[in-house]
C-alpha cells in the first residue's frame, strides 16, 4: 500500500469515528407513555412538548406496561384489557407487532412484567392464565412467554412464581430477573430458579418481613433497577416513629449485584424510584413527593412537595433532568440537582395516564 492510500485509509477511519460520535452527541431523549383510552404518546423532552399521538388498535380501555427495542424504534404496549401486546413502530404509528394471548377456552392476562431481550429479538411477557370452564374458572400455573418479535409467534413458555409484577433480563440477556415474593434470578430457557434474593423471608433480626409494591419499569437509563420497601423494628414499640424504616432495593443488571439499604424513617411513602445514571448511589422517589436519596450514605438528601400525585418516575440519559407522570394528564420535569420544578408537558386532550409506563428512549 503506497504512503497516499495508507493516508487516505487513516482520514476514511478517522472520519467514520468522528461521525458516529457525533451521532452518538446528537441522540435526543424521547419520552414514551400512554394515555386513555388507546393513544400511545410520544414526548420529546428538550422541547417540552408531544410530538407524535398514535392510536392503538384494539387497545382500550387504555394502555398499561411500556418497553421499547434496544434501538429506541418500536414500543411494545400491554393494550385490551391486558389481553393483547401491540408493538407499535416509534416512526410511523404503524402496529409492527401483535399478540393476542387468549384464546379458545384460555383467559390469558398480561398485567405489567414485560421486558425485550438485549438483542431485541424476544419478548417475554408475564402470564396469568385461567381455563374457562361450564360451572368454573380453573386458574392455570402462572409462566413467561416468549414471542419472536419478528413474527408475533409465541416461541416457548416456561413455569415461573405466582405473584411476580416486573421482570427483566440482565444486560447480557442470559439470566431473567423476576420481581416478587422473593428477587428471582432465573433461566430464560426453562424457568429454573438459579437463585433468589430473599425480601419476604429476609432473616434481618429485628426487623419485620419488608413491604414491597411494585408496577412500574424504569430502569433503562441506569441499567439498575430499585424499588421501594418498607419495614419495622420489632425490638420497638408499634407507636414508636422511629420503628418504621424506608429502604431501597437495587439490582445491577450488568453485574447482578443486588442491594437492600434503609434510608429513612418512613414518614411519606414512595410508589416508584429510578436510579441515576451518572450517580447510582443516587435514587429518586415519587408520590405525594419527589425524593433524592443517597443509598451508600442511607439518607435522604432532599424532598419537595408535588401539585398532586404522581405514580411513575424516570430520568434523562445525562442525569439532570427527573420527570414525574403515570397519574393525570401531565408529566412535570424537575432538576436532578435541586429538586426544582422546570417544566410541564401537558398530554393531548388532558387525556389521563392512569398508570401507564413512562418510559425514556434515544433517538
Amino acid at each position: 500500500m503506497t504512503m497516499i492510500a495508507r493516508m487516505s485509509a487513516a482520514l476514511l477511519v478517522s472520519l467514520a469515528v468522528g461521525l458516529a460520535g457525533a451521532a452518538q452527541s446528537f441522540a435526543k431523549d424521547f419520552i414514551v407513555t400512554g394515555v386513555k383510552p388507546d393513544k400511545l404518546v410520544v414526548v420529546d423532552t428538550a422541547a417540552r412538548k408531544v410530538v407524535n399521538t398514535f392510536t392503538i388498535p384494539k387497545a382500550a380501555p387504555g394502555p398499561v406496561t411500556i418497553t421499547a427495542s434496544p434501538d429506541g424504534k418500536i414500543a411494545y404496549v400491554i393494550v385490551n384489557r391486558w389481553e393483547s401486546v401491540s408493538g407499535i413502530d416509534l416512526a410511523t404509528g404503524k402496529q409492527v407487532f401483535r399478540a393476542n394471548l387468549s384464546g379458545g377456552d384460555m383467559r390469558v392476562k398480561a398485567m405489567f412484567g414485560m421486558d425485550v431481550s438485549p438483542d431485541g429479538k424476544q419478548l417475554a411477557v408475564y402470564e396469568s392464565p385461567v381455563k374457562l370452564m361450564p360451572g368454573e374458572y380453573q386458574v392455570q400455573p402462572t409462566r413467561i412467554s416468549f414471542y419472536d418479535t419478528a413474527t408475533s409467534k409465541r416461541i416457548r413458555s416456561i413455569p415461573v412464581p405466582r405473584q411476580i409484577t416486573i421482570i427483566m433480563f440482565s444486560k447480557d440477556g442470559s439470566k431473567l430477573y423476576g420481581m416478587g415474593r422473593a428477587l428471582y434470578v432465573l433461566n430464560p430457557q426453562d424457568g429454573t430458579v438459579i437463585k433468589r434474593h430473599e425480601t419476604q423471608k429476609w432473616t434481618r433480626a429485628n426487623f419485620a418481613p419488608p413491604d414491597i409494591l411494585d408496577v412500574w419499569s424504569q430502569w433503562e437509563q441506569a441499567n439498575t433497577f430499585s424499588t421501594p420497601y418498607y419495614t419495622a423494628r420489632t425490638d420497638k414499640k408499634p407507636d414508636d416513629p422511629t420503628a418504621y424504616w424506608t429502604g431501597i432495593l437495587t439490582l445491577d443488571l450488568a453485574s447482578g449485584e443486588f442491594k437492600l439499604k434503609d434510608v429513612e424513617n418512613t414518614d411519606v411513602f414512595y410508589f416508584s424510584t429510578v436510579v441515576s445514571p451518572t450517580n447510582k448511589n443516587h435514587v429518586f422517589g415519587v408520590y405525594n413527593q419527589l425524593a433524592k436519596l443517597d443509598v451508600a450514605q442511607g439518607k435522604s438528601i432532599k424532598r419537595v412537595d408535588l401539585e398532586h400525585s404522581y405514580y411513575d418516575i424516570n430520568i434523562s440519559s445525562d442525569g439532570k433532568e427527573v420527570y414525574v407522570g403515570g397519574t393525570m394528564s401531565d408529566i412535570g420535569v424537575y432538576s436532578a440537582e435541586t429538586l426544582k420544578k422546570i417544566g410541564t408537558i401537558k398530554m393531548p386532550a388532558g387525556a389521563n395516564m392512569a398508570i401507564s409506563s413512562m418510559r425514556v428512549i434515544q433517538r
